[in-house]
This record gives structure tokens, C-alpha cells and sequence, in this order.
């Protein structure tokens, strides 16, 4: 798996839909929104969580900048946020003093 905070870094999408995820990010819970949003258990690793997370957004993406009707951006705002929240998760590296 990349390095989830450079992914997320160097993530270039509308900022509008930024702006959104950050928003929902502090209202994200676990147990009720990811099942919602993967489809599965919430009791998921959070590193696999991510990397199908990183997947779902990528085609959400895709399906955005092809003007496809079936494009719904409250579903890619719920993925974006899932994945912030997310990547919150993770344990940090080692930090320095």
C-alpha cells in the first residue's frame, strides 16, 4: 500500500469535494458509515479498508470526468470522507523528539 497520507496529499480533485469530505470527516463514525459506504462488516483492517476505499474513489472519479449520468456525487463525498476518516485510523510512524 502507498503511504495513505501522501496519497491523500497529492490527491487533486474539485474543491468543492474536499471542502465536503473535511466537513463530514468530524461526524464520521466507524460501526454506522463504513458498512454503509463498503457494503461489509465495519470490524475491517483499516489498512484494507483503505486500499478498497482508494479503489471505490478512483472509480468514482473516472465516472466523474466522463460526465457519465450515473455520477452521484453524494456517494463520492460519503467515499471521500470514509477515506479521511479513515486514514485518521492508522498508527503514525515513529516521531522524532
Amino acid at each position: 500500500m502507498t503511504d495513505i497520507n501522501t496519497l491523500l496529499a497529492t490527491l487533486r480533485r474539485p474543491r468543492l469535494l474536499i471542502r465536503a469530505a473535511r466537513f463530514g470527516v468530524n461526524d464520521y463514525n466507524r460501526s454506522r458509515d463504513l458498512k454503509r459506504v463498503m457494503g461489509s462488516a465495519a470490524n475491517l483492517q483499516s489498512s484494507k479498508v483503505i486500499d478498497d476505499l482508494i479503489e471505490k474513489e478512483a472509480a468514482f472519479e473516472t465516472t466523474r470526468k466522463n460526465g457519465d449520468a450515473a455520477y452521484n456525487v453524494v456517494r463520492h463525498v460519503e467515499i471521500l470522507i470514509a477515506l479521511m476518516a479513515e486514514a485518521r485510523l492508522l498508527p503514525r510512524g515513529p516521531q522524532s523528539v
